[in-house]
């Protein structure tokens, strides 16, 4: 939810104030070229609970559901992720855009989330490779953000609570609690529809050919992709006719955010696939093929958000460090013709699974890693082979 008035007008950044010449010293800017004059923000659950702070990025008040990522480094690559669609992201690391942003590490062409929650917005970027801050990212964006909460609080009530509708900008305690109470969240709303593609395009060089059905796909993921096929990414509404009549020698369903039932035709449309081409789901992808085979799926109480949470693969026994962002899991003796592959060590969430009788597999986590560990990408070689040995 979007609100517009005099009251949300402002932002807690001012353009041309402080003195004559003022800047950072050297191996660093602040932010836009710009001294900080404080205006007071609010994040207000819809439980009651509120949070202050200061205000950056664009003016306004935005609403969504509020989750926590513990991730240390990668904050653009988390905030310009499209699985973050409808959801208010708090960074728990106390620090945020210390580094500034660039826009090759951008995961989408904007970001879909509907604002930022930092501890301590950094004043000053510092980074060679930077070519803008956080601040910029977030105003050209129409995202607000809020700095000076108490994410230690916040994350704690999260944990307790679960993931819980919020509001947040400058206007007063009741017009953001009324907003929040007003946000529907992310159950049965076809999130997908707002980030997919609207047609067809191509990238990648490599020798095969790879179909990617875009729930919300990420730019690191294709580059990986790209290296072992020239992937056609289409929408999230393609049939699987429209698919094969390309005669890809794989298709991968992508990442993407909400709730995996709430997306129309895509479970419909990856059981015909089944059993004609290679398949390899991730993230939302991985519970749209568990949807598939009958599997069904629950939504977490606070769900994963993070660059370090501990997967064990069955297989070997080996401990994975993962890069997740999900609020929806697969539930555990449900699947038909397919094996649980890997376990979330810290929750038991079935994080992997593998067909027995099709070429189709599956991971809850992020194998392309952005951000995060590179434990899982051999899963692109797997997927590689997959498509090797064919359907």
């Amino acid at each position: 939810m979007i609100l517009e008035g005099s009251e949300v007008a402002g932002s807690g950044w001012c353009r041309g104030e402080g003195p004559a010449g003022a800047g950072a010293p050297a191996g660093g800017e602040p932010h836009g070229d710009r001294t900080r004059r404080p205006r007071e923000s609010l994040l207000v659950l819809a439980d009651g609970e509120v949070f202050e702070g200061e205000s950056f990025g664009a003016p306004g008040v935005r609403s969504g559901e509020v989750v926590f990522n513990t991730v240390l480094t990668g904050y653009q690559e988390v905030i310009t992720d499209p699985s973050y669609a409808g959801q208010i992201i708090t960074f728990t690391t106390a620090h945020i855009g210390n580094y500034g942003v660039t826009g090759l590490d951008d995961e989408a062409r904007r970001p879909a989330c509907r604002g930022v929650v930092v501890r301590d917005l950094a004043r000053r970027r510092s980074n060679w490779r930077a070519d803008g801050d956080l601040d910029d990212l977030l105003r050209r964006a129409g995202i607000p953000g809020i700095t000076g909460v108490d994410t230690r609080r916040l994350t704690r009530h999260l944990r307790d609570a679960g993931a819980v509708p919020g509001a947040l900008g400058t206007a007063d305690e009741a017009t953001l609690l009324a907003a929040a109470r007003n946000e529907p969240g992310t159950d049965g709303i076809d999130l997908v529809a707002s980030v997919t593609c609207d047609a067809p395009y191509v990238v990648g060089d490599g020798p095969r050919r790879v179909v990617a059905y875009d729930f919300g796909i990420k730019t690191t993921m294709l580059r990986h992709l790209g290296r072992l096929a020239t992937v056609e990414v289409v929408p999230a509404s393609t049939t699987a006719a429209d698919v094969l009549v390309r005669r890809p020698d794989g298709v991968l369903l992508s990442n993407g955010p909400g709730d995996p039932a709430a997306v129309v035709g895509a479970r419909d449309a990856i059981a015909e696939l089944l059993g004609q081409v290679p398949v390899f789901g991730i993230c939302l992808g991985h519970q749209l093929l568990a949807g598939a085979l009958g599997g069904q799926t629950y939504k977490l109480g606070f769900g994963h958000h993070g660059g370090n949470h501990p997967v064990r693969r069955l297989a070997t026994g080996a401990v994975e460090i993962t890069s997740q962002n999900h609020n929806y899991a697969v539930a555990e003796g449900t699947l038909e013709g397919a094996d649980v592959t890997h376990v979330n060590l810290n929750d038991g969430v079935v994080e992997g699974l593998a067909c027995r009788d099709v070429p189709a597999f599956s991971v809850q986590y992020h194998p392309e890693a952005g951000p995060g560990p590179h434990d899982a990408r051999y899963l692109f070689a797997e997927f590689e082979a997959l498509m090797d040995r064919g359907a």
